[in-house]
């Protein structure tokens, strides 16, 4: 194990961009899948690979580099540590970040799906509001803890390790009605 965190690392300093996009993609994937198990019940036969690949590849091309960028820039404003800088970051995000990037986030679903401009409208019209609630009654415990103790280079790893629950409920939320 020690080898594989030391590779992992590695990776990590040399394309941290890049590992953080993938890690964000895989995550989304793992997400996805076990909404489509462990939430819906399919069975392997019911099981719908594409939309998994659609969650990887949402992770990896949107929501990594966006989230790198972002934590970047809060790096930046606010600086590291506890305190005051952790809660400020964590207003920014809670308040200016997250309303903006979930509507980014089911607009760019629903384009990957195929969906009308229309058809986006009203996803974001019925699942908006649920969504933003709930992410504002778990992220920003998540997140104090996140700005106040782990490195900037690894704040998108655990992010998104726990938003592998965070992506089921997506995956779920948003592929109900199909």
């Amino acid at each position: 194990m020690g080898s594989i965190l030391r590779a992992y690392s590695n990776l990590l300093s040399k394309f941290p961009t890049t590992m953080q996009c993938l890690q964000a993609g895989t995550l989304m994937g793992v997400g996805d899948a076990s909404s489509q198990f462990f939430v819906e019940g399919k069975s392997f036969d019911e099981y719908e690979w594409r939309r998994t690949a659609r969650f990887f590849a949402i992770g990896t091309f949107f929501v990594g580099p966006v989230l790198t960028k972002w934590y970047g820039l809060l790096d930046c404003k606010f600086g590291s540590g506890k305190g005051i800088s952790a809660v400020k970051k964590v207003a920014s995000d809670q308040l200016i970040f997250a309303p903006s990037f979930l509507g980014a986030f089911l607009s760019v679903l629903g384009i990957t799906q195929g969906h009308s401009v229309a058809q986006i409208q009203q996803e974001i019209k019925t699942n908006y509001k649920d969504i933003i609630l709930t992410n504002w009654s778990v992220w920003p415990a998540v997140q104090i803890i996140n700005f106040s103790f782990v490195s900037l280079h690894h704040q998108v790893l655990v992010v998104q390790t726990f938003a592998v629950f965070w992506n089921t409920y997506l995956a779920w939320k948003t592929n109900r009605s199909q």
